[in-house]
């Protein structure tokens, strides 16, 4: 197999990658790496390459430290190389299944996701927080120092925003170690557990934007979070429930300006500009619909 001519010289300087013969296959996905399956006489690696500089200001150390702890916690897949200044990160291969929108809304799959979520949040702490509400506002600086284009009505909701702040605060109970970043790709399924994938944005946070986030990025429907919330707290506790919607919500609303962000930055060969309209409309529909403010109440009232 004829071996891409970018990574070859990279992946000689990684003692880990460097046996020979070596077949190297792009991965499909990833939209802030390159990634790549790595086949040596020594086994089977991922090899996660990224560009320095960019204007996410991910935290390549954090999500190396908290790449080993979730191995730790059981629901990550070992790391076997960091090599910062060559912007490189090497991981064991898992072999499995990676999951779509329709398998994580199957509901025999909903008690598993959520079972390897308590086990990454059982698991050693992280480095770094992770609070969207700050993200969301680094995230602002960034587009709008830059001059970035933003969507039309998104500084409007920022009311909304601020009064879910204000709600969430109310009950705060703590962080747990997070991915934060639980899209169906990064769920792999070996048949006997389910492996959570890519730190970048991992850090301690409230347990219930995981599951809010899951929800929003799987684009589960409402039954659908209330099960994942069950099956995570043992039963249905609507405080939680709303909590996690509320999350998904500030979640969509934060990852508009990521996309934002990336349109105008980046150099991968995506529709940015798509991703984040998404992201943007439906945080906006359920900001403004007349069920946030029941939300609102629920997340603030004893079970």
């Amino acid at each position: 197999m004829t071996e891409p001519d970018e990574p070859r010289a990279l992946f000689d300087r990684v003692p880990c990658l460097a046996g020979t013969p070596r077949a190297i296959t792009p991965l499909p996905g990833g939209l802030t790496n390159r990634n790549y399956q790595v086949i040596t006489p020594d086994g089977r690696f991922v090899a996660r390459v990224w560009q320095p500089g960019d204007l996410l200001a991910i935290n390549r150390d954090h999500e190396h430290h908290n790449s080993v702890a979730a191995a730790a916690a059981g629901v990550g897949a070992p790391v076997l190389a960091y090599q910062p200044a060559d912007c490189v990160l090497v991981l064991g291969y898992l072999d499995g299944r990676t999951l779509r929108n329709e398998d994580v809304a199957d509901p025999a799959m909903l008690p598993r996701i959520a079972r390897a979520c308590r086990m990454l949040h059982a698991g050693p702490r992280f480095a770094g927080d992770f609070d969207m509400f700050a993200v969301q506002r680094r995230y602002l600086a960034v587009a709008s120092g830059h001059g970035f284009k933003i969507p039309d009505g998104y500084a409007a909701l920022a009311p909304q925003v601020e009064a879910a702040r204000r709600a969430l605060a109310v009950r705060h109970a703590g962080t747990v170690p997070c991915n934060n970043d639980l899209l169906a790709a990064n769920f792999i399924d070996d048949g006997q557990q389910i492996w959570l994938i890519d730190y970048e944005y991992s850090g301690n946070n409230d347990p219930c934007f995981e599951l809010g986030n899951i929800a929003a990025e799987c684009q589960l429907p409402p039954d659908g979070l209330t099960e994942l919330v069950r099956h995570y707290y043992g039963r249905a506790l609507r405080n939680k429930i709303a909590r996690a919607r509320i999350l998904g919500l500030v979640g969509k609303y934060g990852w508009t300006l990521w996309g934002a962000i990336q349109q105008a930055s980046s150099p991968i060969q995506f529709d940015f500009w798509a991703w984040a309209m998404a992201r943007f409309e439906s945080a906006a529909a359920g900001l403004t619909s007349p069920e946030f403010a029941r939300l609102l109440d629920d997340v603030v009232r004893d079970d």
